[in-house]
């Protein structure tokens, strides 16, 4: 009886905690399609050879390894959206701007999820 409340428990646990996982994450991509369509500065951070074979109409490639002596680029953007082939180079991408003072930044994840926002 103590091991089935238990494990009940815990269930019930986990659910809530995945339902507020999954509300957060609604809100984060309300944000960003918000901030998309609103006309924010697209930056892809993949390597220009990735970029050439397909990105995001209106973005502009700056690879990660430039974006520090590129942030002039950046500097009185309302919003930035960065974004790359698995969202893990757009969040290096977005702590370097962090560091650096920049604001308004949003990991857009990967380039074929903001390319879905852009086509809306």
């Amino acid at each position: 009886m103590k091991f089935s409340m238990l494990v009940f428990s815990l269930a019930l646990v986990l659910g809530i905690a995945s339902l507020a996982n999954q509300s957060f994450a609604q809100t984060q991509q309300s944000e960003l399609v918000r901030v998309i369509k609103s006309g924010a500065f697209l930056v892809d951070v993949r390597t220009p050879q990735e970029f050439a074979a397909g990105s995001v109409k209106g973005a502009v490639n700056i690879p990660l390894d430039q974006i520090e002596q590129k942030l002039s680029l950046f500097k009185d953007k309302k919003s930035i959206v960065l974004f790359c082939r698995s969202g893990g180079r757009s969040s290096q991408a977005k702590t370097i701007l962090e560091r650096n003072k920049i604001k308004n930044i949003f990991n857009g994840g990967t380039w074929m999820d903001v390319k879905n926002i852009v086509g809306k």
